[in-house]
């Protein structure tokens, strides 16, 4: 089945994000919509859409002079193998000492960095999105501050790359935690991919809600890589199941929404450490005060 693609770039997030809801409006309909701030400091913004009918190349137009944005580049995609294809395209990571990589890379590993094995289908957490990519350099920071923990929690963990970056550094107890059943799958898997099956506890739930998570309080450290309204929700939660002196890293925060958090988690008990900022997403270093 032949895919076709619509791109374009435009300026202002409020405008590309208006663009996108009026692309799933189009005659034929997009299969996806896609709206991307380009991480390069330009301030300009990707939409674009996936179509199985050649779109209606009048109506992108319109809409590209409507929303004052570039004309819609569109082009029919061959057939791939999408996998291999990110394979090829998803470079490793550098982030502190911390080195992510694909099996395909494996012949990259730098001398003297500690190896994360995700491989590339596993989309979200590769160390490629902002938010674990801050995650990462937020541990490696703490970590040159000589920084050590015990017990690490790791809320909405994803593929577990942050679980095991902790367990790779620190022995103890070290769980991880996701809402979504898959992830949790994913994040074993991955834990037996790296040779550290059994060093990371996965546990399926929403928030603290797992006896695990109770029995192992207080934490150390604990990572949320989520979004703004569940790190906001769970800012008292957080603060209770981690000892006065540790940190909690915080990311999924737009850097626009991450004065909200800071102002939530001083409320609850917190100082800020450190704000990092990589394109459009903050990550938040937090110390729990006595």
């Amino acid at each position: 089945m032949p895919t076709f693609t619509a791109l374009t770039t435009l300026t202002g997030k409020k405008a590309a994000e208006g663009l996108g809801e009026a692309m799933e409006r189009l005659d034929p309909e997009p299969t996806g919509v896609g709206v991307f701030e380009v991480e390069d400091g330009s301030g300009l913004w990707e939409v674009g859409g996936y179509f199985t009918e050649t779109p209606d190349e009048t109506a992108l137009a319109v809409l590209a002079a409507a929303f004052e944005a570039k004309p819609f580049v569109v082009s029919e995609l061959p057939d791939t193998d999408w996998v291999a294809h990110v394979r090829r395209e998803l470079a490793p990571v550098d982030a502190g000492r911390f080195f992510v990589y694909g099996s395909h890379d494996a012949d990259k590993l730098p001398e003297g960095r500690i190896p994360l094995l995700i491989e590339a289908a596993m989309a979200f957490g590769t160390g490629h999105h902002g938010t674990t990519l801050g995650c990462l350099k937020a541990l490696d920071h703490l970590l040159s501050q000589g920084f050590t923990a015990t017990k690490v929690a790791d809320i909405g963990c994803g593929t577990a790359v942050l679980a095991m970056a902790a367990a790779r550094v620190w022995e103890g107890e070290i769980i991880a935690s996701d809402i979504d059943e898959v992830a949790v799958d994913v994040a074993e898997a991955n834990l037996k991919a790296n040779g550290m099956a059994g060093k990371v506890r996965c546990v399926e739930a929403a928030g603290f809600d797992h006896p695990d998570l109770g029995a192992f309080a207080p934490y150390d450290l604990i990572f949320a890589n989520i979004l703004k309204g569940p790190l906001v929700a769970l800012a008292p939660e957080i603060a209770a199941n981690l000892r006065v002196g540790g940190y909690a890293i915080l990311s999924g925060i737009l850097n626009e929404q991450a004065d909200d958090v800071v102002s939530v988690y001083l409320q609850n008990g917190f100082n800020l450490e450190e704000n990092d900022q990589i394109g459009e997403w903050t990550t938040l270093i937090l110390s729990k005060q006595g």
